[in-house]
């Protein structure tokens, strides 16, 4: 008797931080996973790293940007069962009066028009698969905004306005939305991007911090909402450390 598929769960973002950690834990869980990102060395070493372990694993150099690249990719998988929409990102940290409108752009492209283009790539594979998941990984900063955020924060309030809309618009359909909304979460690039490699900005970011979040426990979170029955949606997971009550409320042992 011939065994049946494993379920194939794509992740973009996959080549560090909280996409790495989420391809490993889903593939630990037995899905096929597709890791999705623009260094292709990281994705590939990841892949083979994942191999090696017995697990399924597939790399896909992608910039989630380029509408015809994703297009070209869905039309490539066979069968697409979860899309964990993780690409994202951070950059400056300057007020609106002196913010730079490129980082603004491109801060909205990683994570809103990217995040469209997976999600209509592969809403037909998904609802063909007859219980599709759709994760949009937000932030906290897309649910109350804070000073020097606001490039940032706008990116991510669009990227939680598309997860409830979508919701909305598709219920009736085997394919649910979850949005998982991390706050503070330290891994080793998203403060050095945001700040352009500043070591010193990046680590006063966590300064004092007890035990920030790290990638392993968003990517815990995400694969638990994923791996509910179909029929359980968990539509948005607000996940952060016990040091930080809000985004402005944050304990430090200074």
């Amino acid at each position: 008797m011939t065994a049946a598929a494993p379920p194939v769960a794509v992740v973009t973002g996959a080549s560090s931080g909280i996409g790495a950690a989420t391809a490993r834990h889903l593939a630990a869980t037995g899905h096929h996973v597709v890791l999705t990102a623009r260094r292709e060395d990281r994705i590939t070493a990841l892949a083979a790293e994942l191999t090696e372990a017995g697990h399924r694993a597939t790399a896909y150099a992608l910039d989630v940007t380029d509408r015809s690249a994703v297009d070209a990719f869905a039309a490539s998988l066979d069968r697409c069962d979860v899309l964990v929409n993780n690409a994202g990102g951070a950059l400056g940290a300057d007020p609106v009066a002196t913010g730079d409108p490129e980082d603004w752009r491109r801060m909205y492209e990683v994570n809103v028009i990217g995040t469209l283009h997976m999600t209509q790539a592969l809403l037909p594979a998904l609802t063909a698969s007859g219980a599709g998941t759709v994760v949009v990984v937000s932030s906290t900063a897309g649910h109350a905004a804070y000073e020097g955020g606001a490039g940032y924060v706008a990116a991510k309030h669009g990227a939680r306005v598309l997860a409830e809309t979508l919701r909305l618009e598709i219920v009736g359909t085997p394919v649910r939305v979850i949005e998982v909304a991390p706050g503070m979460v330290k891994t080793e690039g998203f403060a050095m991007t945001r700040f352009r490699g500043d070591t010193e900005r990046a680590a006063k970011v966590y300064e004092g911090v007890p035990d920030p979040l790290t990638a392993d426990d968003v990517a815990d979170t995400i694969t638990w909402a994923v791996t509910r029955p179909p029929h359980v949606n968990v539509d948005l997971l607000v996940v952060r450390p016990r040091a930080q009550a809000s985004n402005h409320k944050v304990h430090r042992e200074l």
